[in-house]
């Protein structure tokens, strides 16, 4: 219980403060529980956020599948959009805009392998289902194609603070993955 409340307060922390002012001081107090409390459990900052992340980042349980690849495309870009802006998704981009290179090492796992991984394989059931039904060209499941939404979106938060709205994802979808997507010919 006490573990759940530290890890909860380090991402509301971050969500509030931002990587650079986020102490374990403040961790405690949010917590309600003293300092020593949070580093008998994590010896830095780097480790209780990288567990706090790890444990509170929402997952998207499956791909979409509504018969279309344009409709399954939208719908994981909004389940997406929606992780990135819960507290937890917040607390993320704060750590991903803040931290050094050296830092942020730390927190690659959970960057790749908790939310970049997860939706490469989601977009690739998509592609693939799109390719069974001859929406998709066969060559388009590859590695850059994969990577194209994910990078825009990360891109557009980080550089241009986008907030991603219906029609912005409408617009990616639209003028960037179905050209890139459709077969030759089309």
């Amino acid at each position: 219980m006490l573990e759940r409340a530290i890890l909860d307060a380090a991402l509301e922390q971050l969500g509030e403060v931002g990587w650079k002012g986020l102490t374990m001081e403040g961790i405690a107090a949010g917590a309600q529980t003293g300092k020593a409390a949070v580093y008998r459990r994590w010896p830095s900052k780097e480790d209780l956020v990288a567990d706090a992340l790890a444990a509170g980042l929402p997952r998207v349980a499956a791909a979409p599948d509504l018969g279309s690849v344009r409709e399954d495309l939208l719908t994981l870009c909004r389940q997406v959009r929606q992780i990135m802006y819960s507290p937890p998704g917040v607390a993320l981009r704060s750590v991903i805009h803040e931290c050094d290179q050296v830092q942020a090492e730390r927190f690659q796992e959970v960057i790749v392998g908790g939310v970049v991984q997860p939706t490469v394989m989601l977009l690739g059931e998509v592609i693939a289902r799109g390719i069974e039904r001859g929406e998709v060209r066969p060559d388009a499941a590859n590695g850059y194609v994969l990577d194209a939404i994910p990078a825009m979106m990360m891109y557009r938060s980080k550089m241009c603070a986008s907030e991603w709205s219906d029609r912005d994802l409408e617009d990616m979808i639209d003028q960037l993955m179905l050209p890139l997507l459709r077969p030759y010919g089309s």
